[in-house]
């Protein structure tokens, strides 16, 4: 049986502020390919990668979602919370522009097991994760629900895991 289409407002609002609608899914077009190869070289072996290559990756492709939650990470690891939630946010707000653009429209499932969708959930996470460390249990609460809501199928394990506390940092091998 097909879909039937409903009106956005038969769609509940989360408290997060979007509508998420079962079944309608919306995955991102890939990165450019340079931008990818960049990141690569910056992050080495692996996060958190070096800050300054990092920043002169989001210089280059400041459109990069990627590129944004991983320097975020990197200041996050290094010991900044407040820096890391400055990049997550901006990776966040840019990629909510780019899912606009690509039909989600404020509802439906945008999954971590679709690879272009990452980095935007990458910041979503981060967000969380910084506003858990800065004590903005707000902004975690609805960062968490809209991580789950956005992804039924929970890739990034945020439903599993344990409440972050105010000045908790997390070792980098919990960050996705």
């Amino acid at each position: 049986m097909a879909d039937i289409p409903r009106p956005l407002g038969a769609v509940p609002v989360a408290a997060h502020g979007h509508q998420i609608a079962a079944g309608r899914r919306t995955v991102l077009p890939p990165e450019s390919p340079e931008a990818e190869r960049e990141l690569a070289l910056a992050l080495g072996g692996g996060p958190p990668g070096s800050c300054p290559e990092l920043k002169a990756v989001c210089a280059r492709h400041p459109d990069f979602l990627d590129g944004w939650a991983r320097l975020g990470q990197a200041e996050y690891l290094g010991g900044d919370p407040v820096l890391g939630y400055a990049c997550a946010r901006v990776g966040y707000h840019r990629g909510l522009d780019r899912l606009r653009r690509h039909g989600w429209g404020g509802s439906g499932e945008v999954r971590w097991e679709d690879q272009t969708n990452r980095g935007f959930l990458r910041c979503l996470h981060l967000l969380m994760v910084c506003a858990a460390t800065l004590g903005e249990t707000d902004e975690r609460d609805r960062c968490r629900s809209f991580l789950q809501d956005l992804d039924p199928l929970d890739g990034l394990r945020v439903g599993r895991a344990p409440e972050l506390t105010q000045g908790q940092l997390l070792p980098a091998d919990l960050l996705p």
